[in-house]
């Protein structure tokens, strides 16, 4: 799966962590769901550390785990605690002091504030416990045994 934001990154990985029943999981374990290395996911959950939504654990047997049940992490919160925008044009200025342009990032940005409004009201419906239950059906249909975490 191509992503084109930490956002799907985070939730693959915390939708392991997860299946994973409050075991914690190494860097290294969640960089191979996401076919990327440690130093990525680090800095990937970092965010999601400060927000209380992941712990970690240092030393043998040590390793990352959701700091909450599933049910209680919405995707909006780990939407929000990853502090990036859903949405893919830029408003930034490429010509400063332009009218036009000007007008131009006044109507889009009006566009992106309802949309990333929009999207955060959406995703607060939904939890990680609703993406891994999603998971084992479409594991369960196609009758193939769950990925190992």
């Amino acid at each position: 799966m191509k992503r084109n934001s930490r956002l799907s990154s985070a939730l693959h990985i915390l939708t392991h962590m997860a299946e994973a029943d409050a075991r914690s999981l190494t860097s290294q374990h969640l960089a191979s769901f996401i076919h990327t290395n440690p130093v990525v996911v680090r800095r990937t959950i970092a965010g999601l550390r400060e927000a209380g939504i992941v712990s970690s654990t240092r030393g043998p047997g040590g390793g990352w785990q959701l700091s909450r049940p599933p049910e209680e992490i919405t995707l909006a919160e780990v939407s929000a605690a990853l502090g990036e925008s859903l949405l893919p044009f830029s408003t930034e200025p490429e010509s400063p002091g332009c009218l036009v342009e000007e007008a131009v990032i006044a109507m889009l940005e009006e566009f992106r504030s309802e949309a990333e409004r929009l999207l955060a009201e959406k995703l607060g419906r939904y939890t990680l416990a609703d993406l891994a239950t999603d998971y084992r059906k479409r594991f369960d249909r196609i009758g193939v045994t769950r990925h190992a975490v």
